[in-house]
């Protein structure tokens, strides 16, 4: 699944080419991507609104329309791409938003788990997806006090609670992975127990691997692709993550990278550097 860094990339791809383009008239081929309103209000209202602007809330990206946001969630294969109208549709190409300059944008999604909401301006903070969601990794108000109050009632594994969007939005299975061994934390310890200084790791290691995300256009291990295709490169980065059990080693201690199951995630981690504690 698409997590901050790639979707940050999509956005400022997506933004390179949208901004200012008017949509004129908006093909929906899968009406279960339209969570928000009926397909056939979301059809009508987003014909002649221009694109004022690509924006990006947690996971979600938001095309800033003239009286609305078109809140977009990639889920786990949803992808952009530019097409012309002489190009042939794709069994898997869901959504067409038909552009005034005569191209198509086109939403593929192989597993047809994505979803669109069309949300007037003025109800943003008030209904729909992004009502819930927590703090920006880079938000001022992100700090250890912010998050101590928000873990002291939870007996979760840290794992399981660094995933949850209600607290710091944009952390995947990926990056918690990473946020964690840079913090030297075991994704087993109870998010009650983390301490101050654990959890001045986790906002400086989460700002410091999606930055670095980020700059290399997010992380394909599997299908994840920006804009029209293109693959990001931090998979290369990765220390733990994704890593052979059998083959491959930590890079701090030289231990065997383990791989557990926390809450049904795929988790990874080096049992000596993150001892449960």
């Amino acid at each position: 699944m698409p997590e901050l860094p790639e979707v940050e990339t999509v956005k400022e791809s997506l933004k390179l080419r949208l901004n200012n383009k008017k949509i004129i008239r908006t093909r929906v081929l899968w009406d279960n991507i339209i969570a928000y309103p009926s397909k056939e209000e979301f059809i009508k209202e987003t014909a002649n609104q221009c694109i004022n602007d690509v924006k990006r809330r947690g996971k979600f990206l938001m095309f800033d329309l003239d009286d609305y946001y078109l809140l977009s969630h990639l889920r786990m294969e949803g992808k952009y791409f530019f097409k012309t109208k002489d190009d042939d549709i794709n069994k898997h190409e869901h959504v067409i938003f038909d552009l005034d300059d005569g191209s198509e944008l086109r939403y593929m999604d192989t597993r047809k788990f994505g979803k669109m909401y069309l949300i007037k301006k003025e109800d943003i903070d008030k209904i729909g997806p992004l009502v819930e969601l927590g703090l920006e990794p880079w938000d001022e108000n992100l700090t250890s006090e912010y998050l101590l109050d928000k873990y002291k009632k939870k007996k979760l594994p840290i794992k399981s609670v660094l995933l949850e969007q209600s607290i710091i939005v944009g952390i995947g299975n990926i990056y918690a992975d990473e946020i964690l061994f840079l913090s030297q934390i075991n994704p087993l310890k109870k998010c009650n127990l983390i301490t101050k200084e654990e959890a001045e790791n986790i906002i400086k290691y989460t700002r410091k691997v999606l930055e670095a995300a980020i700059e290399k256009g997010g992380t394909t291990i599997r299908t994840y692709s920006s804009v029209d295709g293109v693959h990001g490169l931090f998979q290369n980065e990765l220390f733990v993550h994704g890593k052979d059990k059998d083959k491959d080693n930590c890079p701090t201690c030289n231990t065997k990278i383990e791989k557990i199951k926390v809450g049904g995630r795929g988790t990874y981690y080096c049992p000596k550097c993150q001892t449960l504690q």
